[in-house]
């Protein structure tokens, strides 16, 4: 639903009221989407690399393609038959 700027402006209250309880709030101009209102939510820290460091690990095969994988995309696939 898109809700006009003449509107907005009557009933902004109101629509921060609902935006601030979740709900997304579409404001226009002759019907036309121009910007949203959604609740805010606090900026997220910067992710610190190796946070992690110690705490997961990666198979030693990890970047190893099997052979019949391979096989299958070179075309090279025999019949079981």
């Amino acid at each position: 639903m898109v809700i006009n700027v003449y509107e907005a402006k009557t009933h902004l209250s109101k629509l921060l009221d609902r935006a601030a309880g979740g709900e997304e709030i579409v404001l226009g101009k002759s019907g036309k989407p121009l910007a949203r209102l959604v609740p805010y939510g606090e900026p997220r820290q910067p992710r610190k690399p190796g946070r992690l460091a110690g705490q997961i690990w990666i198979a030693p095969d990890f970047d190893e393609t099997p052979e019949d994988i391979i096989a299958a995309f070179e075309g090279d696939l025999e019949d079981d038959e």
